[in-house]
């Protein structure tokens, strides 16, 4: 063999070594943006389960706010729902759009229960209430923080996936779609957990 061919061998190992180095990067950021949804994951249903004995304990002072009781459980099992259908694992775009929908609407149910808890002093003494109350706000805490450590990992999956030359490998190795951000429709639901203080 010739240098010519030599060079030719170098330089198409050379290729094929780059290609999956970066194939190999684009898995690495994949998963570790699947992990992260996994966390909100935990978390989430951390939350879904409080919901109901949140519920349940302002039930005996709120007889007559049933509407509004109903209304906070409703949302809750739409976004349960739409948590499920994003199990397994398979985080999509059109996943995250409808969980982030369905969670908007469930903080503003619980913020609705919430002014109208306000109105009964009784309710917001009670040490189960006031329990509870921690519980939430330290679950909506540790959605955010989790929420944000998901964005990130989406963020960094993103950059690198549109970058050039990346994108031409992963546009031919299956990574052809951005990864969406975990978003909600009012921004202000991201800046800050419900005030749900009983005190």
């Amino acid at each position: 063999m010739d240098l010519s061919t030599w060079i030719t061998l170098g330089v198409i190992v050379l290729v094929i070594v780059w290609a999956i180095a970066i194939y190999n990067q684009l898995v690495s950021l994949s998963n570790r943006y699947q992990n992260g949804f996994a966390q909100i994951e935990v978390q989430l249903k951390r939350r879904y389960d409080l919901i109901p004995n949140l519920v349940e304990t302002a039930k005996g002072y709120l007889s007559h706010e049933r509407e509004t009781l109903e209304a906070v459980i409703l949302a809750r099992n739409e976004a349960a729902a739409a948590l499920g259908n994003l199990g397994g694992g398979d985080v999509t775009a059109s996943g995250i759009k409808s969980l982030a929908g369905a969670e908007s609407a469930l903080a503003a149910a619980l913020g609705k229960l919430n002014v109208v808890m306000e109105a009964y002093p009784d309710l917001k003494a009670s040490a189960n209430m006031q329990q509870l109350s921690e519980e939430l706000t330290s679950t909506e805490n540790r959605v955010a923080f989790a929420r944000q450590g998901f964005n990130d990992a989406v963020m960094s999956y993103n950059t690198y996936r549109q970058s050039f030359p990346n994108i031409v490998i992963a546009n031919q190795f299956g990574h052809r779609e951005d990864a969406e951000l975990l978003e909600f429709e009012d921004s202000a639901e991201i800046q800050a957990a419900p005030n749900v203080s009983f005190s």
